[in-house]
């Protein structure tokens, strides 16, 4: 996955009202329930044979190996409360909107004799819900990364770099080269 997708799944997965099982025999039997208690599928996921998914559910093994453990982690986090993130995702694209924060490379193309050397730079940015609505709906189509960053700086261009069409009406922003890159709604 890219890190807009990342981002994407972060954020959905940061708008949980409660907090995950803490116990590994805990998180497996939700991720059991959640695959309407097949075993075989929560296996199939984790990347663990189906007998180890049952003795963590039975409780016979209690603490998973550390890259074990981060996986079980990721997977639960992902579908913890599943209508609470849609809820989220449904606000942010019809009122609230969403906040990018990036440290990244951003290249111009510009009116002559302006300069279009791409250059680092740290932007944190509150984008329209129009904007949040195309990423989601990007997102759930399978866009690509290319795709989910031309999105992103669509959005970047015109609410940060053009000021919502009060400057820079010519200008053209490419999105390259991120170092880090977070989202919040």
């Amino acid at each position: 996955m890219g890190e807009i997708e990342d981002a994407l799944r972060r954020a959905a997965a940061n708008t949980a009202t409660r907090p995950i099982p803490k116990s590994a025999g805990a998180r497996m039997r939700f991720l059991v329930k959640a695959e309407r208690g097949s075993t075989r599928a929560v296996a199939a996921r984790l990347g663990i044979t189906q007998r180890t998914v049952e003795r963590y559910v039975k409780g016979t093994l209690l603490r998973p190996r550390p890259e074990l453990a981060a996986r079980l982690e990721a997977e639960v986090r992902r579908a913890w409360q599943p209508r609470v993130q849609q809820r989220a995702k449904k606000q942010a694209a019809t009122a609230t909107g969403i906040v990018i924060e990036t440290r990244a490379r951003f290249g111009f193309t510009a009116a002559p004799g302006s300069t279009d050397d791409a250059r680092l730079r740290r932007v944190t940015q509150h984008l329209p819900p129009s904007y949040a609505a195309r990423l989601f709906d990007a997102q759930a189509a399978g866009a690509t990364e290319q795709q989910l960053r031309q999105i992103a700086a669509e959005g970047l261009q015109e609410a940060y770099f053009k000021d919502h069409g009060r400057r820079a009406h010519d200008l053209s922003v490419e999105f390259t080269d991120i170092d880090y890159v977070e989202l919040d709604f």
